[in-house]
């Protein structure tokens, strides 16, 4: 098993479209695009660590009508196949600071994507847009301008943090369901950062050690807003506010950086 890590760590993500996938994405990439969503599927597009597995047990738990007994069937990547590894839309918007911390965290522990290297290092690829899925920027922008063209749910992680209820709600009403309020405190308490850490069934623990190496740093790490501070430099908090102004000019987003 440590061989087999060793070498997993040495594959190179590979190019489509300009965006970097892993190479069993690659290979699979015709297959992928020949997708066709029916008019009842639900897709979630995330930017990794922005909220996906969270989104996901929120989805199921409403479908389930709060049946925590049947969200318990399987673990969430099998109730929730990704597309890429055989998305109307839901996108989920994290701040781009967050956002970057957390996939650090997660490109260190995760034995399938390369090794993000010193945090230095992995500030200038992210900005960059050189890591897997692609450039954060691209995405957020992509989804908030087609948003009012489409049947489409944007949500911000940080304001599911703040008012988990609230936003929790909208994704009722988008999925065309209605939960009594007793149903919708249970989802709010079962989907909490808290029980999703503890639960087998979605924080990834039955994932072998050799692809996700849950010693270097577990897969639900922190879930918090703000732990950027405990990252960034003055000088890259300075230099990533300019990047940000530049690449996201003309877009009317606005992202809570701390709670």
């Amino acid at each position: 098993m440590a061989l087999t890590a060793e070498l997993g760590r040495q594959l190179q993500l590979r190019e489509v479209g300009g965006i970097l996938l892993q190479a069993a994405t690659v290979d699979n990439w015709s297959e992928i695009q020949n997708f066709e969503a029916k008019p009842d599927d639900l897709l979630i597009c995330t930017y990794p660590k922005s909220g996906t597995t969270w989104i996901q047990e929120i989805v199921d738990m409403i479908e389930q009508n709060g049946d925590v007994a049947k969200c318990q069937r399987a673990i969430i990547q099998h109730r929730h196949p990704f597309i890429e590894w055989a998305r109307p839309p839901q996108p989920s918007a994290r701040n781009a600071k967050d956002c970057m911390v957390s996939y650090y965290h997660f490109q260190r522990m995760n034995q399938v994507l390369p090794d993000p290297g010193t945090w230095e290092a992995y500030f200038e690829t992210f900005i960059s847009g050189k890591v897997g899925w692609g450039s954060w920027f691209d995405h957020v922008k992509g989804w908030w301008e087609i948003k009012d063209r489409y049947q489409v749910l944007f949500l911000f992680y940080e304001d599911m943090k703040r008012d988990p209820k609230c936003e929790i709600q909208k994704v009722v009403q988008f999925m065309g369901k209605s939960l009594d309020e007793t149903v919708l405190d249970k989802i709010v308490q079962e989907t909490s950062f808290e029980k999703m850490k503890e639960n087998p069934m979605t924080n990834r623990s039955t994932v072998p050690k050799f692809i996700l190496d849950q010693s270097i740093s577990p897969f639900m790490r922190k879930g918090t807003v703000g732990d950027w501070k405990n990252h960034f430099t003055v000088t890259q908090n300075e230099r990533f506010d300019e990047i940000y102004r530049q690449k996201m000019e003309g877009i009317s987003i606005n992202f809570c950086m701390e709670l």
